[in-house]
């Protein structure tokens, strides 16, 4: 007897379905994987440009620490003075940490995220 190697309409539409469902997985791995490259190297690039950054505040803060204390006679009181301003500026930033901080970074993980 002879087999018949043609398929019904329904097996032809659940072949069909079965390749649907895993090009649609394929697709989401995909742009899963595009997306998270994406962010994955811009957190890249921004953490080398805060390390300069860091590197440089730092220099400039020694610097300008070494120049008013060698201005005011004596050297800590310039550290001192620096201190101060930072620890002024960290007071300011915590008390706004929601609007400055916080709310900037989780909009732009959302709109990284849902851009198309």
């Amino acid at each position: 007897m002879e087999t018949d190697n043609k398929t019904t309409p329904i097996e032809s539409l659940l072949d069909s379905l079965r390749d649907y469902i895993d090009t649609r997985i394929n697709l989401f791995k995909l742009k899963a994987i595009d997306k998270s490259s994406g962010i994955l190297s811009s957190i890249a690039s921004i953490i080398c440009v805060l390390l300069i950054a860091f590197i440089f505040i730092v220099l400039l803060n020694i610097g300008i620490a070494l120049l008013l204390g060698d201005l005011l006679g004596k050297a800590y009181y310039g550290f001192f003075i620096v201190a101060a301003f930072y620890a002024i500026i960290g007071i300011i930033l915590y008390s706004s940490r929601d609007k400055w901080i916080k709310t900037p970074i989780i909009n732009g993980l959302v709109k990284s995220l849902s851009d198309e």
